[in-house]
């Protein structure tokens, strides 16, 4: 798999199961209504992980363009993939 194709699916698959954790806590008829902050925190962090472990040998899963940045100002990444991982977490969430 392309390394920008996996950027844009783990970061549609955050997004995804992110914002549906809050929708199913947020709307009125749903199984989850009125739940407690943790379970958004706990959905969150499934997502993160779900997302990281789907492309994470792929691309290093940043699934964030923070962390991209941040990557590459360390040094540990190349500024050559920068906008290409940024453009494609952007369509990711969009997307997700």
């Amino acid at each position: 798999m392309n390394a920008y194709l996996a950027e844009f699916l783990g970061t549609a698959i955050l997004i995804l199961f992110g914002g549906g954790v809050c929708a199913n806590v947020n709307l009125k008829r749903s199984a989850g209504n009125g739940a407690d902050w943790i379970v958004i925190a706990f959905g969150w962090g499934l997502a993160v992980t779900m997302g990281v472990y789907a492309v994470g040998t792929f691309s290093g899963a940043h699934l964030n363009p923070a962390v991209t940045v941040a990557l590459a100002m360390d040094g540990g990444f190349s500024w050559a993939q920068v906008p290409g991982y940024i453009v494609c977490q952007m369509l990711g969430g969009i997307v997700g």
